[in-house]
């Protein structure tokens, strides 16, 4: 895989979390397309193929994270 380009500080962060599957969807603007990279842990790298740019993250298990660093 290519080099990424990092996130630059947005105020446009966007989130939505399915409390039934306990998963946390972050996206800088609006959620669009994107390819995905495990980087483990449960958290999935989101970003755009086209512009290598990062996106957005998804987060798996967002309870028991939460719950372990409390």
């Amino acid at each position: 895989m290519d080099t990424l380009k990092i996130l630059q500080a947005s105020d446009q962060a966007n989130w939505d979390y399915d409390d039934e599957a306990d998963v946390l969807y972050l996206s800088v603007g609006e959620p669009r397309p994107a390819a995905g990279v495990d980087i483990g842990d449960g958290v999935v790298l989101r970003y755009d193929e086209a512009t290598q740019e990062v996106i957005g993250l998804t987060v798996i298990g967002l309870r028991a994270k939460l719950a372990k660093a409390a």
